[in-house]
């Protein structure tokens, strides 16, 4: 369920001292349009499932795996019997580990693990979230500590698998997909560090070493957007944190996010958000006061 919910923002409220919320869920209740800063891992245990996320329709089946990223706009409509594992972890103190950054950028806006398409890793993914649900449940000490631990465990699959493709993938223009990895990784790091500024590729790739061509042909393929999409895509994760605080006009925070005038600021907003800044920020400001 969804306990708060204000426009398209939903508020995570996370099981009491944690930074974790999980349910096992089997009420036949949709969930409208939103979003929200949580990654969101899904996974039906009884019947099919059913989402639309960033403009896709997607079937989960009995096993299937979404994990949708944060930001990702996102609506789901239940089967009337069914039942599935929803869980909600806070990534944020994750993230100061490059290769998780780098992954949960790499899995934006989502992704969906399937036996088909990860049959090297479908079957741990799955017993990790099943192993998760059951910590969840018992509440033990140190329950939290031990879900994060099989969250990592999880990640890293995902993680090691996309390394295992792009090792396979192209041995002619890289000889160790890990090498190619952190290269992309310590890019993905400037650009997060310095996304108000005024950034060409033709610069980011002389600094990656690559020429323009290869190096953004392999940044799509590293990022699944390409090198100006990215660029944006970090500009407003930062503005969202400037529009929380009344005190930064729209103004000042599209200037200070790299945008050259209000009105791209908000046209890339909206393209990306769904909403203006406006309404973002009046969005989050109505979520806070409801709790």
């Amino acid at each position: 369920m969804i306990e708060t919910l204000n426009g398209l923002v939903e508020t995570v409220n996370f099981k009491q001292s944690t930074s974790i919320k999980l349910y096992d869920n089997d009420k036949y209740e949709d969930y409208p349009p939103h979003w929200h800063a949580a990654i969101e891992i899904i996974m039906p245990t009884r019947n099919l499932y059913y989402l639309h996320c960033a403009g896709e329709d997607i079937v989960l089946r009995e096993g299937d795996i979404i994990i949708v990223c944060p930001g990702c706009i996102h609506s789901i409509k239940a089967p009337e019997e069914g039942q599935r594992i929803i869980f909600q972890p806070d990534t944020t103190e994750l993230r100061f580990m490059h290769e998780v950054e780098a992954l949960i950028n790499l899995m934006s806006p989502y992704i969906v693990v399937t036996p088909e398409e990860y049959p090297q890793i479908h079957g741990r993914a799955r017993d990790l979230l099943l192993e998760i649900n059951t910590i969840y449940e018992k509440n033990g000490s140190f329950s939290e500590v031990d879900i994060y631990c099989k969250l990592l465990e999880f990640l890293s699959l995902i993680g090691k698998n996309f390394v295992s493709s792009k090792r396979t993938e192209d041995v002619s223009e890289y000889a160790r997909g890990d090498e190619y990895f952190e290269k992309f990784i310590e890019i993905c790091d400037y650009l997060q560090e310095h996304c108000s500024e005024d950034l060409t590729l033709d610069d980011i790739a002389d600094r990656s070493g690559f020429s323009k061509f290869y190096f953004s042909r392999r940044f799509k393929q590293f990022t699944n957007v390409s090198f100006y999409k990215y660029v944006n895509q970090k500009r407003i994760a930062k503005a969202e944190t400037y529009l929380m605080d009344p005190r930064n006009s729209v103004t000042d925070v599209a200037l200070n996010c790299g945008f050259p005038s209000l009105s791209s600021f908000i046209r890339m907003f909206k393209i990306i958000k769904g909403c203006t800044p406006t309404e973002f920020r009046n969005m989050y400001w109505c979520g806070n006061n409801a709790t």
